[in-house]
């Protein structure tokens, strides 16, 4: 398949629609995570506002998960409102958690199993409930 200029300029339209079309932040929001159960979580920022997060199914689900209840939180996104903030979707690992000074992945482990998943709750194989392990995002692969 050869492309002459002709095709490669038809395609430029299209791919800077998808680049515009692309929804995700780069802003981003830091301070101590407050789990709300059954409504959103919220962050209390360094300057003592209180900023409520929300995301995709599986971010809420992080943000539900109580062991998370009173940790220093950085999520990328962006403002959707006057103290509504939009997390960008999980994959993108736009939610990080302080661990003594290191920036974590949140990632739930079955030691039974060796399965990781994103989200709490039951493990996909023995239905054991996983447990929370903060990882290096750069070293997911490891064990």
């Amino acid at each position: 398949m050869s492309f002459t200029r002709r095709s490669l300029f038809a395609f430029l339209p299209v791919a800077a629609t998808c680049l515009a079309a692309d929804t995700r932040g780069g802003e981003k929001v830091r301070g101590k995570l407050t789990v709300n159960e059954g409504r959103l979580s919220a962050v209390d920022t360094p300057e003592h506002k209180s900023v409520q997060l929300d995301g995709d199914d599986a971010t809420r689900k992080v943000l539900g998960d109580k062991r998370l209840d009173g940790v220093e939180v950085q999520a990328t996104g962006r403002f959707t409102a006057p103290g509504r903030f939009t997390i960008d979707p999980i994959h993108t690992r736009a939610l990080l958690v302080n661990d003594r000074g290191i920036l974590k992945l949140v990632t739930y482990w079955c030691d039974i199993c060796g399965i990781r998943s994103y989200t709490p709750g039951p493990c996909v194989c023995c239905q054991k409930n996983t447990d929370l392990e903060l990882r290096d995002p750069e070293h997911l692969d490891d064990k």
